[in-house]
């Protein structure tokens, strides 16, 4: 009777750990992608990115002097960013989306979204 009823705890237990690792997969599947993006020294840091539909982009300004995150489409546009301001925008849909600096229009960058 013991061994069957240490068998069964067991089995429990296991059973327990099971389930906790498929609700901790599906959570790992759901959760939203955050990327992160450098505005430094005139330039966009990395200057491209593939993300999955449903990522939140944010622009970090780390420069000492404004600028912004304007996408070529219209889909975006951020407010002037000073030194250590951020602008994160979610991609919803696939797409290519370039972006610049409309203070600064040589500074490119783009997010490819799969």
């Amino acid at each position: 009777m013991i061994r069957k009823s240490v068998c069964l705890a067991g089995l429990a237990v296991t059973g327990i750990l099971f389930l906790t690792a498929i609700v901790g997969v599906k959570a790992q599947q759901t959760s939203p992608a955050m990327v992160e993006v450098r505005i430094d020294n005139f330039s966009f840091g990395p200057q491209a990115q593939t993300v999955p539909v449903g990522t939140t982009v944010t622009w970090t300004n780390r420069d000492d002097i404004p600028h912004t995150v304007v996408s070529t489409n219209g889909d975006f546009k951020s407010k002037t960013l000073d030194t250590d301001e951020k602008f994160s925008y979610t991609f919803a849909k696939a797409g290519t989306f370039a972006y610049f600096c409309s203070i600064h229009p040589k500074m490119t960058g783009k997010v490819v979204v799969q």
